[in-house]
């Protein structure tokens, strides 16, 4: 049924269960398996100039961690083809295009669960991905009581 699963990861803790959930996936069908991380331009480019250099370089670092983790995740399967890759520019746009290049199956996600009025407003990159992709999409929330990363210290 599925073939080719690709991860939108883009390296925060709420992607880890998305990851965990597409190799099962993938395993369940002997599919392979795409890691893909966006480099979103837009936030680059709306940075200010004197730290958009520095922004640049802490994105590439965690999407060399984010496909890291599939790697090692997808390591301890052992079963699963992997093939991870790095666009840039708007990351649903990025992974709608290139789970069409690749003739993806399915599109599995994490997604933050932002509540809300700022959720609302913002959106998100799993949001639209589930509006916008021509191919079904997994999306994976965090269990409730799970450590998020994002929201220490808020």
């Amino acid at each position: 049924m599925f073939d080719t699963v690709v991860i939108a990861t883009d390296g925060s803790g709420s992607a880890e269960r998305a990851v965990e959930a597409a190799l099962d996936l993938a395993a369940r069908f002997d599919a392979t398996v795409h890691g893909l991380y966006v480099v979103d331009t837009g936030e680059v480019e709306t940075t200010p100039e004197e730290v958009r250099e520095a922004l640049e370089r802490a994105l590439a670092t965690t999407g060399g961690r984010a496909l890291s983790f599939i790697l090692e995740a997808a390591d301890a399967e052992a079963d699963e083809e992997l093939v991870t890759a790095v666009r840039e520019g708007d990351p649903a746009d990025e992974i709608c295009t290139y789970a069409m290049e690749h003739d993806a199956d399915v599109i599995v996600s994490g997604t933050r669960g932002r509540h809300g009025e700022h959720g609302y407003l913002l959106g998100s990159v799993a949001e639209e991905l589930v509006r916008e992709a021509p191919m079904p999409v997994l999306t994976v929330r965090q269990l409730e009581g799970e450590p998020n990363p994002e929201r220490e210290g808020v």
